[in-house]
């Protein structure tokens, strides 16, 4: 049973506050936070000096294989994006290119201090092969769409892979169904996927009113709102993350918080596709659960969970002209326990404390701009860079370390991706 201590390091508490303590862990658990005693005997001791301790980011929602397409298809409109480059684009891939294109997203998650994803996407047996070999944790989804020729073939794959894969990769892995949206999802195929729900016992990760067209489209098809419809269909009963949910009304937001729907809020991903501002500060007061997540890099472009925890600070702060909506422990706290609880993992992981999984993210305070520290939670949220991320562990296990992979050659994975992304856009 490996034992670790972080010694000496400055700890963002479950409390919210950051002091200085040390860390003690056990196999994959945290047992100590605060002073460990003495006699406590460490297989490794990680000198924590200068050092900022958090629990590690929780991406609540992206499309890890999609790295495959980053800078392929920039500047265009939603869905003029997904119909003429992206959908296209997609027929290419294979198992291996989504296996590469996942472990390149895992490996750009470690290093920027997150510790557990929630994916939705294809190839899901190879999405989670990548997860089991890097060591992150994972919430995964087989994406479903009801007006593909494969709709009948996702179903089935879906039971299957829950089957296979929950619990998987030593308790890492999470599976919830994945129905893409209302407008590719149509109502009777939904109700399919809701049976499903219920014979398996597994939750579900859909994206949810992301623009405008999807919603007046919503509602001129069937007299209601996205989240009116997924409501009547039933589908709120079975524990729902719902990503995006830019375009919700008050009545929305009210239906919402009654069902316990967890939200995924993609501030960079929805700026970049200017699919508008999600009421973040309504959801947060109407007790809705609200996570941060990246999308998929051909949205974003990158899956740096740091510039998403600054864009929900600052984004909402302008949107509203009030400086004080989303203060920089909110911002840290979404990016974190929140995150957690939004992809159903609140008990395990998102926070440091005793009983918790070792998940974790250590960043050097050593640059320039953790100067003076007034504040280390407002140094975090407005001045830190994803450089600044220097250990990360998962499950107690240390995935990178002194900012090396340990768990994935970078220099293969480099060349596996170029030469597969330049094929299935056709420029090999």
């Amino acid at each position: 049973m490996a034992k670790i201590l972080l010694k000496n390091g400055e700890v963002l508490g479950a409390d919210g506050r950051v002091s200085k303590a040390d860390i003690a862990i056990t196999d994959t658990v945290i047992t100590t936070v605060g002073a460990v005693e003495p006699s406590w005997s460490a297989d490794r001791t990680v000198d924590c000096s200068n050092k900022l301790i958090l629990p590690g980011f929780v991406n609540t929602h992206t499309h890890a294989a999609m790295t495959l397409f980053r800078s392929y298809a920039d500047d265009m409109a939603l869905m003029d994006w997904l119909q003429t480059k992206i959908w296209p684009a997609e027929a290419n891939l294979t198992g291996e290119d989504v296996y590469w294109g996942t472990l390149l997203a895992i490996a750009e998650m470690l290093k920027t201090g997150t510790t557990t994803f929630a994916d939705m996407y294809f190839f899901m047996n190879d999405v989670a092969e990548a997860v089991a070999q890097s060591g992150i944790r994972a919430v995964l989804a087989r994406g479903m769409a009801g007006v593909a020729p494969t709709a009948g073939q996702a179903l089935v794959e879906s039971e299957e892979f829950y089957r296979s894969w929950h619990g998987g990769a030593d308790g890492r892995i999470t599976v919830m169904l994945g129905p893409h949206a209302p407008y590719t999802c149509p109502p009777e195929y939904l109700k399919k996927v809701v049976a499903l729900a219920q014979l398996l016992g597994a939750e579900i990760h859909i994206h949810l009113s992301e623009t405008l067209g999807e919603v007046d489209e919503c509602r001129k098809n069937h007299g209601k709102s996205p989240i009116e419809l997924m409501n009547d269909l039933g589908l709120f009963e079975h524990g729902v993350l719902a990503a995006h949910c830019v375009h919700v009304s008050a009545a929305d937001i009210a239906i919402m918080a009654e069902k316990g729907v967890r939200v995924a809020h993609n501030p960079g991903s929805n700026m970049k596709l200017a699919s508008g501002v999600a009421p973040l500060p309504q959801m947060l007061a109407a007790g809705i659960c609200v996570g941060l997540g990246t999308d998929g890099t051909a949205s974003n472009n990158n899956l740096d969970m740091l510039e998403e925890l600054r864009l929900s600070a600052l984004l909402h702060k302008v949107n509203t002209l009030d400086p004080l909506v989303i203060p920089a422990a909110k911002a840290v706290e979404l990016a974190t326990a929140s995150g957690a609880a939004a992809v159903g993992l609140g008990r395990v992981t998102g926070q440091l404390a005793p009983g918790y999984k070792a998940d974790i993210a250590i960043l050097s305070m050593d640059a320039t701009h953790w100067y003076p520290r007034h504040d280390r939670l407002s140094l975090l949220t407005y001045a830190a860079s994803a450089a600044d991320v220097d250990t990360v562990l998962v499950d107690g296990k240390i995935l990178l370390d002194n900012r090396k992979l340990t768990t994935i050659d970078e220099q293969q994975l480099k060349y596996e991706v170029q030469k597969r992304g330049m094929r299935l856009v056709n420029r090999e």
